[in-house]
């Protein structure tokens, strides 16, 4: 009977060790399972991976790239502000017309717009850019000379002059008077472009851009305010606003934000290229002959930074050059605005921080 209850009493204790024994190998797991959490919350996303990139904005996409890059002579009067669609645009071009007041080439690829405008008439160094950058390029009426240069240069071009309010390409609104109220229907762009058997096609070469460790490497001076004056007399000033919150700049021209005309959403880039070069006035009209090839000063302004550098036109594009080797772009859009060499940098642009 001794002999049987000592048996009983051995089996209960191995019973228990046996269920300790598990209890804290459980715990175990259990703690190595919460460190391996804790692990994988602090660790960095992985970032995506995509297919293609936009070349005008090097941002990552799933989806195919073989359209065409689009360029849009965007009018910038007083009385054509706020402007439709400028917001789609991956790159613009400010440069100035006549007089001192500044007209756009906006380049469309990655995003397209229902509507742009209202849209201007063509100038040489707009079309020798849109060209280079491989765009189709669009734009309302011209002089005689200058179309007879985009066909004898075998421009790839649509004037919306033999579109005028068709309402299928260009329709002209009501609330706005000649010759600012010219506006492009863009969905039917390469359908025209077609039938005038042009390419609507395209594998365009990439802009230069920053690597994320690259982008977080970022030096210069703070720039949160920025400042170019291309006339006081009349007023024709753009002043970038940095905001920190998206990392983004909002535009402003003659002390207004820049606007989408029907949303009011505010024009927003990351890169903002300020590039000096020679400006000459050729004829009674004011009409300018531009340099966009030789080089010369350059500020490369994004993510709150200034950087003075250098600018050339490497392979039709204009880019910002340091010690002779390309800085490249944040991802996103880009505005580059040319001013002339007389009065310059030093009296046209100012920069400041917080």
């Amino acid at each position: 009977m001794r002999k049987l209850i000592l048996l009983l009493f051995l089996s209960f204790v191995l019973v228990a060790c046996d269920e300790d024994a598990n209890d804290t190998q459980d715990n175990k797991d259990d703690a190595e399972n919460v460190v391996d959490t804790e692990q994988d919350e602090s660790a960095e996303p992985a970032e995506p991976v995509y297919e293609n990139v936009y070349p005008l904005t090097g941002i990552g996409t799933n989806e195919p790239i073989d359209n065409r890059i689009v360029g849009v002579m965007v009018n910038n009067h007083g009385n054509a502000r706020p402007q439709t669609g400028l917001s789609k645009a991956d790159v613009v071009f400010e440069i100035l017309a006549e007089g001192m007041i500044t007209r756009f080439l906006a380049l469309y690829h990655s995003e397209q717009p229902e509507v742009v405008g209202p849209v201007r008439s063509a100038r040489e160094y707009y079309f020798d850019l849109a060209d280079r950058y491989g765009a189709l390029y669009v734009y309302h009426g011209a002089a005689n000379f200058v179309n007879d240069m985009l066909d004898d240069r075998g421009i790839d071009h649509i004037d919306g002059a033999h579109y005028d309010n068709d309402g299928y390409l260009f329709k002209r609104e009501s609330f706005r008077v000649a010759p600012h109220n010219s506006y492009l229907l863009f969905n039917h762009v390469y359908d025209i472009a077609t039938e005038l058997g042009y390419d609507v096609k395209a594998d365009h070469a990439p802009m230069p851009f920053l690597e994320s460790d690259e982008i977080a490497a970022i030096d210069g001076e703070a720039a949160s305010h920025v400042e170019i004056v291309y006339s006081n007399n009349p007023m024709e000033i753009v002043e970038y606003e940095y905001d920190a919150s998206t990392e983004k700049y909002t535009r402003y021209n003659d002390r207004e934000m820049t606007v989408e005309l029907n949303t009011e959403e505010p024009i927003q880039v990351d890169n903002i290229l300020i590039v000096e070069t020679h400006h000459e006035v050729f004829d009674d009209a004011g009409r300018r002959e531009i340099d966009v090839y030789s080089g010369g000063n350059a500020y490369l302004i994004q993510k709150g930074k200034a950087q003075q550098l250098q600018w050339e036109n490497r392979d039709g594009k204009i880019v910002p050059v340091k010690d002779g080797k390309v800085v490249g772009f944040v991802p996103g859009k880009t505005w580059i605005n040319v001013i002339p060499t007389s009065p310059g940098m030093q009296d046209s642009v100012t920069i400041t921080g917080e």
